[in-house]
């Protein structure tokens, strides 16, 4: 499944990569911020950015680093926030399933917050695990963290599929990248060896 993955995501345009341990990752993400020549990236709620301590090392590099609120009382949900994901160049984020067949990522809100890290920055840069590959749509909508009972509340509250770069055609019939979204996607594989250690 991770090479049909990498191949649809690869023929869309977007880039992967592969870390399998933490300087591998940060040998990655420190080259793709560089370039883009960021000062400030945002990070959603998703517990493996946590995990990796993405926050710390975006500091240690002198980035700024907007974090989805931890959910503290008196912080406001996601006010300043919002702010920082239109004004940040990259938008760090999990996902919840990496789609072999058509190369899409899913991400939902229940596991990042907003999705607006990966709606709003130039940028965006998702982070998935092995185990978050499915084969095909129907595994994926069956695993969705999503009521199918009208009477009770979902955990997530809206669901989206990010299929390659922002485009549009719509004047002259001219291909444009990243007018209503990101330009740039670029998918990092994070082994469990990251974890390890």
């Amino acid at each position: 499944l991770l090479e049909q993955f990498e191949r649809e995501l690869k023929a869309l345009g977007c880039n992967a990569h592969r870390a399998s341990s933490l300087s591998a990752l940060e040998g990655i993400l420190r080259p793709i911020l560089d370039q883009a020549q960021a000062q400030a990236a945002v990070l959603s709620r998703n517990a493996l950015l946590s995990q990796l301590q993405v926050e710390a090392m975006l500091k240690r590099w002198g980035k700024t680093a907007g974090v989805w609120p931890d959910g503290t009382p008196g912080q406001p949900e996601g006010g300043t926030f919002r702010e920082e994901c239109f004004a940040a160049d990259v938008g760090i984020t999990g996902a919840d399933f990496a789609l072999a067949e058509t190369g899409s990522l899913v991400l939902t809100s229940f596991t990042e917050g907003s999705q607006l890290a990966s709606l709003a920055p130039s940028i965006h840069v998702v982070l998935y695990r092995r185990s978050q590959l499915r084969g095909s749509l129907d595994e994926v909508l069956q695993n969705l963290p999503v009521s199918r009972d009208p009477a009770r509340r979902s955990p997530a509250r809206s669901v989206v599929f990010v299929t390659g770069f922002s485009r549009t055609a719509d004047i002259a019939q001219i291909l444009v990248r990243g007018v209503h979204g990101p330009r740039d996607v670029h998918a990092i594989l994070v082994e469990e060896s990251c974890l390890d250690g």
